[in-house]
């Protein structure tokens, strides 16, 4: 579906972060070239090798960056939720793709070609300091998680990765955390085999820390939860 579709209506009120910051000619060159596409749960939106061709915005639903390691363990780098801008490091660095993009569930994406993002740079500062603010902040958050990935033992590890996805979709009514994991997907968070995340999970289940249904985790207690992964 491209910019005639529904979801392109809120297209500028989803991204006023950037909106702002551009000309009205700007806009209407956003206006003209962006366009949406919606992707399935589980369905890849770039590939490790890839060339990068888009500036991607994730308007709904949530995605993981992750890479593939030694026979087929995947690690889960970064989790997107609306709205976040991705996918736009490599064609800053010349190179491909490093990473894989998936979606977790049904997902929309808008996607604004990076010739159009590279051009409107060369003319607007504000764009510029807004994209060095957003790789800066990212890579913090990439060097504090491999610190702490690589440091806390497994029971940090896991309440680092609960105490990440409470912040970073938040919780529902009822405390159960904003987003449904498989346990292989909690584990590739983590750092950790699958087996040790279920048997950390349960430790955590009998402590009283967490309730699980499924894939739901409910949180009965945060602060200690917050404690386990400050602790490591």
């Amino acid at each position: 579906m491209h910019k005639g579709d529904d979801d392109f209506l809120n297209f500028s009120s989803s991204l006023s972060d950037v909106w702002r910051l551009l000309s009205e000619q700007e806009r209407e060159l956003l206006r003209q070239n962006a366009y949406i596409q919606h992707f399935k749960k589980n369905q890849k939106i770039y590939s490790e090798g890839d060339e990068p061709k888009d500036l991607m915005c994730l308007l709904k639903g949530k995605v993981k960056i992750y890479k593939e390691g030694i026979g087929g363990r995947s690690q889960i780098i970064r989790i997107i939720k609306p709205i976040q801008y991705f996918a736009y490091r490599a064609y800053f660095a010349k190179e491909n793709y490093l990473t894989d993009a998936a979606a977790f569930e049904p997902s929309i994406v808008c996607m604004v070609p990076m010739t159009l993002v590279s051009n409107i740079l060369k003319e607007n500062f504000k764009l510029c300091k807004f994209f060095i603010r957003q790789l800066s902040v990212d890579l913090g958050i990439a060097e504090e998680r491999t610190v702490n990935l690589t440091q806390k033992h497994i029971r940090g590890r896991l309440a680092e990765s609960l105490i990440f996805l409470i912040d970073s979709y938040g919780l529902e009514d009822d405390n159960t955390i904003n987003i449904y994991l498989a346990r292989e997907d909690l584990a590739n968070l983590s750092n950790m085999t699958t087996s040790n995340a279920i048997r950390t999970l349960s430790t955590f289940v009998s402590e009283k820390v967490i309730a699980l249904d499924g894939r739901k985790v409910k949180v009965l207690d945060e602060e200690k939860l917050r404690k386990i992964s400050k602790l490591g």
